[in-house]
């Protein structure tokens, strides 16, 4: 009798073990998956707040301008549309492709800021608030998280890697840029601290 109780008790207490290491297993799996998401989120920043990104993502209406974010001449404005104002339309010199020679207009097909109604401003953003607005529908233009990690893949962006002669690439590769960008959403789209 004094066996039977002595073994129950050990494999009462094997399996309280057993349900403790798994339980901590998740708890360190969502506590790894957080700090990847979070870490993965703090490299794309880096890309977000380059030249490439910022100067169509800027805090005003004026889209910015080269490699040191001066305001784009001429006097153009964002518009209701993102595509400009009266005769300053965006496409007037952005066209379809790289204008050929240094500092020429860049392009791609459908080139603009994000509208009015939905500025998605990256300039003066901290990695906290820029994260939280990227993925928050209501201020990414109504976007789920796979829509945006498929907006990652349009010519608007990847023109970031192909910015013409005298322009400046972002500080990641598209690969990279592209991965942790994926990663931060698969692993929960953590907003950093």
């Amino acid at each position: 009798m004094i066996m039977k109780t002595t073994i129950g008790i050990l494999c009462m207490f094997f399996a309280l073990a057993v349900a403790s290491l798994s339980f901590t297993g998740k708890n360190n799996k969502a506590s790894n998956d957080r700090i990847a998401s979070q870490h993965a989120f703090l490299q794309v920043y880096k890309v977000f707040m380059s030249p490439r990104c910022m100067n169509c993502h800027p805090a005003g209406d004026v889209p910015l301008n080269g490699n040191d974010n001066h305001l784009h001449p001429q006097g153009v404005k964002r518009g209701v549309d993102g595509k400009g104002l009266y005769a300053l339309k965006c496409a007037n010199c952005h066209q379809s492709k790289n204008t050929p020679g240094l500092n020429m207009p860049p392009g791609v097909p459908d080139w603009h800021l994000p509208p009015a109604e939905m500025k998605m401003v990256f300039q003066g953003k901290t990695a906290h608030e820029l994260a939280l607005q990227i993925k928050d529908p209501k201020q990414n233009g109504g976007k789920s998280l796979q829509a945006l990690i498929a907006h990652m893949k349009t010519d608007l962006v990847l023109w970031a890697w192909n910015p013409g002669e005298g322009r400046t690439t972002p500080p990641l590769s598209y690969n990279e840029f592209y991965n942790q960008f994926k990663l931060w959403i698969d692993k929960g789209a953590v907003v950093p601290e």
